[in-house]
């Protein structure tokens, strides 16, 4: 898999129960993203609810992506799991189906030492049938990808690079570094308010939740960046920070996913039914969404 370069949006899962796929909105999220220039996908992370869904959803949802891709871009596939041979099982489907990499974030619940985690780590590439990204969410998984831990895996052909949602910009400063050991890693930013920040200290792009609202800015953001074009940048950085105030509505950490989804909903493109035990948002927040979103472009 050659570097991964640009913005790769952690797709929603678009629902209408709580076991069922809004097929005719994921069709519509999937062409709104490609259109958008994007330069992959990422199904079953945070944003996606991966948690939260069952097995035989999260392979109908890999199929699905994959089939209606169809090569136009990368597609990449959480496989985070409490069990080893979950994510193994979850990484076949993905191959089968045609996605081009996988991610993985440390265990959840248990929370585990970095000698641990590079055991685990040592222990699951050499079972996975595709190339691995490694995901560092800290907030809720209790446990960080430590630098040095990294460090430690760098070795690993099978690693191709790291998404970091910790939103500590010195981390990711010391994570860009790495790449002096390995140039051929992908240096990815989950908070998208840092998108630029992190490309001007040497990182390859975002997987950000707002590009599935409205993929064209964080795409043009991330270009201007890289071109050093600082006027265009901030312009973008502007437009992206008025969004911002959708995520602080709701006092929860799934208020991220819910303001994705009910801002997609408002804009027409899929149902903003969640996951048990979380339920979309009640009318009143909905209309503070609403108003956030009125301003930046027109609504169906």
């Amino acid at each position: 898999m050659k570097r991964l370069q640009g913005i790769v949006p952690p797709l929603v899962t678009p629902l209408r129960d709580r076991d069922a796929l809004d097929e005719a909105g994921l069709e519509r999220l999937l062409e709104r993203v490609l259109g958008g220039g994007v330069a992959g996908v990422f199904i079953l992370g945070t944003t996606g609810e991966a948690p939260s869904l069952s097995y035989r959803l999260r392979r109908e949802l890999i199929r699905r992506v994959c089939r209606q891709v169809n090569g136009r871009a990368p597609v990449l596939v959480g496989i985070t799991d409490t069990a080893f041979v979950e994510s193994v099982h979850l990484a076949q489907t993905a191959a089968d189906a045609g996605a081009t990499a996988l991610v993985l974030t440390t265990p959840y619940y248990f929370p585990a030492g970095q000698t641990e985690l590079i055991e685990y780590i040592r222990h699951l590439v050499p079972e996975l049938p595709l190339p691995l990204m490694l995901y560092n969410m800290p907030a809720l998984t209790k446990v960080w990808f430590e630098i040095e831990t990294l460090r430690r895996l760098a070795d690993l052909e099978g690693i191709v690079g790291v998404k970091d949602s910790s939103g500590d910009v010195d981390y990711y400063r010391r994570l860009v570094a790495l790449r002096a050991e390995r140039p051929d890693w992908s240096f990815l930013i989950g908070p998208e308010h840092l998108l630029i920040e992190s490309v001007r200290l040497g990182g390859d792009g975002g997987v950000n939740g707002g590009a599935n609202l409205f993929p064209e800015w964080f795409v043009a953001a991330y270009e201007a960046a890289a071109a050093g074009d600082t006027a265009r940048a901030e312009e973008l950085q502007r437009r992206i920070e008025a969004l911002q105030p959708i995520y602080t509505i709701g006092k929860y950490a799934s208020r991220f996913i819910k303001a994705t989804k009910c801002a997609l909903s408002l804009l027409g493109v899929c149902d903003d039914f969640m996951a048990e035990p979380f339920h979309r948002f009640k009318a009143p927040e909905r209309e503070r969404v609403r108003r956030i979103l009125e301003p930046l472009g027109p609504l169906p």
